[in-house]
């Protein structure tokens, strides 16, 4: 069909009688700007006589400048495609068989339907039909993670001379010298880190100095791109330097996280939301996605690990006694009833891996998963140390929040000073492109990621396997999931010395379980990083299997004072023992009974030695 008086520019002519047609047609103005225009049936009056009147009431017609009209489904992908960014859906229309017909179909139905589509569509979406915006969402997200920037560098930085200082458990310095002798050039792609322009303790100070500076510049929006970027490159070069220190979860996390972030800030010196451009769309979805990739993971491993624990519904009767560092409240939730106990372990399975799918979900379902999963981060926190994990994934669920929402949850006299733009800027094209590459490079690692997660690195075809090897070092897609498998007991090593190894004084963590009276306490977000590696190190079962902890060992035979502050109490402050033992506990939670009839919080069992006396050979 053709009319005789076409528009200048395509026209969209619909039903405005029609609360579900209104809707939505308010929401396409904005997806395609000025490239269509909308008119009501109503108001054409006799513009388009060659339209019968009966097409305006069972479908929107779309007009081309040059007199040709199209209806329904076709209309709707033509009228999009216009803007020049959403080619695909009139791409399938057209080229894919049998999604014409399918496309149409839908479309009459809904049509016929409008009321009932009308009121799931207020349900989802809401009553604003105005197209969601997310600049709030970036300023708060940013200076969220520039205050978990702050506390991780600040964290790590007053324990950093102990942990791989020069004197330290594992000396940096010697871990890049051995690998200077050994590997060539390909060194900086394989272990990036600053480290290797300069390998003394300073640079170790520095580093930890500009990350937390940077975290300010950050948090005061100043030069985020740049701080971004700054920040990223050092927290990489630390934990390329840390080891087994800094080879937590939550480490790959925040450092996936601030590399996104680099592409999500804006590019200002000095931005303000009332004229910042619109933020990224495409990566704003790469953070849904990584969220999504963290919990679904995390609740998806633990049923195909095989662990009965997870599985008979039990694994809460020993998490909150054998996690790493627990709470108070973690030993009152260990006392709680066994329903109670199943309860709440098959409702995190429905959280950790049903809720997720909300993220891809309309938004008032989104923002329902959003709360959801922000509330069992706060539950986990409640009950156990996990330094900044909690707080990092809790920004991450900012990103299903849009302006409107974020507004009702912000102080009126805040957002009155956050004044959005009154028109948005779209992002250039050059930009546009490069973050398109980005998506696809980071889709198609991420997915491979997964995919070594359900089906073992094996089921891996080798070129992939190289894909991820080759991007493994720089910690920008990594894999996620914890407590795959439930500890059901708790051995704790204890670290003692003695000048005539009969007499053994033992030395006092400041975190982890040592006197069986003191309550466990909160230190997060702060994570004392030695007090964590204990706890994995007492699952070995020996020294043997963990070759940090023997020069740990040897570091307080030296009196290393780097090492000795990690420590609350030194039993040898005058001199360092001849002989140093570790000690292997069970350590358990005391009952309601003994607490209140003693004090006690913990009780011990000794298994055996976890390292026999060991002692410094005389030069």
């Amino acid at each position: 069909m053709r009319v005789n008086n076409p528009p200048s520019l395509p026209l969209v002519i619909y039903d405005a009688e029609c609360d579900f047609c209104r809707f939505w047609i308010a929401r396409w103005r904005h997806a395609t700007s000025e490239h269509v225009d909308y008119i009501s049936s109503q108001e054409v009056g006799e513009r388009f006589p060659e339209i019968p009147n009966e097409h305006f009431q069972n479908a929107v017609q779309l007009v081309n400048p040059d007199g040709e009209v199209f209806c329904g489904a076709e209309a709707v992908f033509r009228a999009f495609a216009h803007s020049g960014r959403r080619l695909w859906p009139l791409g399938l229309y057209q080229r894919l068989p049998g999604f014409a017909s399918v496309a149409e179909r839908t479309y009459r139905f809904i049509a016929g339907h409008r009321g009932f589509f009308s009121t799931v569509t207020r349900w989802c979406w809401g009553r604003q039909p105005t197209r969601p915006t997310f600049f709030l969402t970036r300023w708060l997200f940013l200076r969220l993670l520039g205050v978990i920037y702050l506390v991780a560098f600040l964290s790590l930085w007053t324990q950093i001379d102990g942990l791989i200082g020069s004197d330290g458990i594992l000396p940096a310095e010697r871990y890049l010298t051995a690998i200077r002798d050994q590997v060539g050039l390909e060194r900086y792609f394989a272990f990036p880190t600053l480290y290797w322009l300069n390998d003394s303790d300073a640079s170790l100070h520095l580093l930890c100095g500009v990350g937390a500076f940077l975290s300010l510049l950050l948090i005061g929006g100043v030069a985020p791109v740049l701080a971004l970027i700054g920040l990223w490159v050092s927290y990489l070069s630390l934990v390329t330097a840390g080891r087994s220190f800094l080879s937590f979860q939550w480490d790959a996390l925040l450092l996936e996280t601030g590399f996104l972030a680099i592409f999500f800030a804006p590019l200002r010196m000095l931005p303000r939301i009332s004229r910042e451009a619109e933020p990224s769309t495409v990566v704003l979805w790469l953070f849904r996605w990584l969220l999504f990739r963290l919990m679904f993971a995390s609740g998806v491993v633990k049923l195909m690990s095989g662990d009965s624990t997870w599985s008979n519904l039990t694994a809460l009767n020993f998490h909150y006694e054998t996690q790493p560092l627990p709470t108070v409240l973690g030993w009152y939730a260990h006392h709680l009833p066994e329903w109670f106990q199943k309860f709440s372990v098959a409702g995190m399975f429905g959280i950790e891996i049903v809720v997720p799918f909300l993220i891809f979900a309309p938004r008032r379902p989104r923002i329902l998963g959003a709360i959801v999963l922000a509330a069992l981060q706060l539950l986990i926190a409640a009950t156990g140390n996990y330094c900044f994990f909690n707080l990092l994934t809790i920004a991450l669920c900012i990103f299903l929040l849009d302006d409107t929402a974020l507004r009702r949850c912000i102080p009126t006299r805040i957002a009155k000073g956050l004044a959005l733009p009154s028109t948005i800027d779209a992002a250039q094209q050059w930009k546009r492109l490069f973050i398109g590459a980005l998506a696809a490079f980071i889709l198609l690692v991420s997915g491979l990621r997964m995919a070594g997660t359900f089906l073992r690195q094996e089921g891996i075809p080798p070129v992939a396997q190289s894909v991820l090897q080759w991007v493994a070092p720089f910690r920008v897609v990594n894999s996620y999931g914890l407590f795959t498998v439930m500890t059901t007991s708790r051995p704790e090593i204890g670290v003692e010395g003695s000048d005539d190894r009969r007499t053994w004084k033992e030395y006092k963590f400041r975190w982890k379980p040592n006197e069986l009276d003191r309550a466990p306490r909160w230190v997060a977000p702060h994570q004392p990083r030695l007090d964590w590696q204990m706890w994995f190190a007492a699952l070995r079962g020996n020294c043997q299997n963990v070759p940090w902890f023997v020069n740990f060992m040897i570091r307080l035979l030296q009196g290393s004072p780097d090492v000795i502050e990690l420590l609350e109490e030194n039993p040898f402050p005058e001199a360092p023992p001849r002989y140093i033992r570790a000690v292997l506990y069970d350590y358990r939670f005391t009952d309601l009974g003994t607490k209140r009839e003693n004090g006690t919080w913990w009780k011990r069992e000794r298994r055996g030695l976890f390292c026999r006396p060991i002692e410094l050979r005389a030069n």
